[in-house]
Parts: C-alpha cells; sequence; structure tokens
C-alpha cells in the first residue's frame, strides 16, 4: 500500500516541509515519485519515519540518526532498541515529575526549605550534554572532568547545597523584578561564576553559551522551573550581562 505526502502527514504530524528536508538529506526517501514530483511512501517509509522520530524524541540529531538508520540491518532488533531506551526515559520522567510535585507541595506549603538537593536534583540525566561539550569545548570538558573525579562525596552534596542555595536566591530576585544588570543580581552572578570556576574556567564567550544552556530545552531547564517559572531564561540573561559588563571587561 502506498501513501502520498499529504496522507502521511495527516497520521504522522509531521509537515509536508520536514518531509521535504529528509528527502533532501537521503534521510528518507519516498518510495516512489509520482507525475508532478509527488511523493508516496510505503510500509517500509512509514517504519523508517517512525524509527527517525523516537529518536528524535530520544535527543539525537539528524546526522547521528542516519548513521544509526544505515549502519542497522535488523530492523526487529533495533526497534527492541528503542523501546527500551524509550521505557528508560519514561522511567526518568517519571522521577522528574515527582521531584516537580514534592517542590510544588513544598513551595505551597512552608517554601522551599523542606527540600534537600538531592530531591531538587532527582531525576536529572547528566549525560544529557557530554558529548556536545566534548565536540564543542573538549579542553573545558577534560578540566571539569578531572575535577568532578577528585570531588568526595561530601564535596558533591555541598556542591549541590549550594547550587539548590543559589536558585532560591536568584528565584528571589526574579520575583521581585529586579533587572539582571541590578548589582544584586551581578554579586549573585559573580557567586556562581566562581562555583563553575571550581571545576573549569569559562571566558566570556563561554559563559554566555553556559548560560544558554541552562535555557534551552532539557534537564537544565527543567530543574530551574521547578524552583520558579522563568528562573532559566531569567538566569541565561543575568550571565550574558555579566559576561559582557563584567567578564568581557577583565579581558
Amino acid at each position: 500500500m502506498s501513501w502520498s505526502m499529504a496522507e502521511v502527514c495527516r497520521v504522522s504530524g509531521v509537515t509536508s516541509r520536514t518531509l521535504r528536508h529528509y528527502h533532501h538529506i537521503g534521510l528518507l526517501e519516498p518510495e516512489s515519485l509520482g507525475p508532478g514530483g509527488r511523493r508516496h511512501y510505503g510500509d517500509r517509509e512509514l517504519r523508517r519515519l517512525q524509527r527517525i522520530l523516537v529518536m528524535r524524541e530520544l535527543g539525537l540529531g539528524l546526522a547521528d540518526i542516519r548513521r544509526a538508520l544505515d549502519s542497522e540491518r535488523d530492523e526487529v532488533a533495533a526497534l527492541r532498541r528503542h523501546l527500551s531506551d524509550l521505557v528508560a526515559e519514561h522511567d526518568r520522567l517519571g522521577s522528574l515529575i515527582e521531584t516537580v510535585r514534592r517542590t510544588v507541595d513544598t513551595m505551597e506549603g512552608d517554601g522551599m526549605t523542606a527540600i534537600r538537593p538531592e530531591e531538587l536534583f532527582e531525576g536529572f540525566d547528566v549525560t544529557h550534554y557530554d558529548d556536545r561539550a566534548r565536540t564543542q569545548w573538549p579542553e573545558q570538558w577534560e578540566e571539569a572532568a578531572a575535577a568532578g573525579r577528585d570531588l568526595t562525596l561530601e564535596e558533591g552534596e555541598r556542591m549541590r547545597a549550594e547550587a539548590v542555595a543559589q536558585l532560591e536566591r536568584m528565584a528571589v530576585h526574579l520575583r521581585a523584578g529586579r533587572p539582571v544588570d541590578d548589582p544584586a543580581v551581578r554579586a549573585e552572578v559573580a557567586v556562581h561564576h566562581e562555583g563553575v570556576c571550581r571545576m573549569w574556567t569559562p571566558d566570556a564567550d563561554a559563559f554566555v553559551q553556559l548560560g544558554r544552556v541552562y535555557a534551552e530545552p532539557g534537564p537544565w531547564r527543567e530543574v530551574y522551573e521547578k524552583v520558579a517559572p522563568g528562573l532559566a531564561d531569567y538566569q541565561c540573561e543575568a550571565m550574558e550581562d555579566y559576561a559582557r559588563h563584567v567578564l568581557g571587561e577583565s579581558r
């Protein structure tokens, strides 16, 4: 059986522009091309599209997806691996949901004081950023990895507690409506910068990029948004301001 592009878009939720892009980069070839270049897709192509969408949900880029699809010949075995990955992600998200629920319950009660650092960061997947960090900042990644290996359990717990305290203080500034160039906000970002420098030393540009990592969709944004809606973007803007007006001046 064959389906037109319009039918595939309707059943999958993928846009025609996306399907044309997948065809252009060789990720998803249509089964056939009709008059006027009309694309038609068969069962095999629909299963391949399903796998593409699954791997996108798991956070893979298009280049990595293509390599995975082109290197695997056993479709059933590949789908079983995807299923295992999805189950693991489901369990992680379930843990995050419970963490956020506890946070909300506590905030509606006596505030954040009852939340332990390990509860706020429960379900947080630190490996989410590893591959990109190795590629974009290899020297800094090695520096941070070495520092992390040297941390004792007590030091790690103390750093998590300090991170929670910083999140709470930034949330206070956010709720008070203080601009990111307010001296109190800059002072708090300075504390954050000092903490980062314990693991690796970012210059102004790297500090800006780190703030953007906090704000982009992913585990870090989830942590910030647990404390206060809008906190991830506020932190990002404050770090950019600090990098431009403080770190930039020190070059």
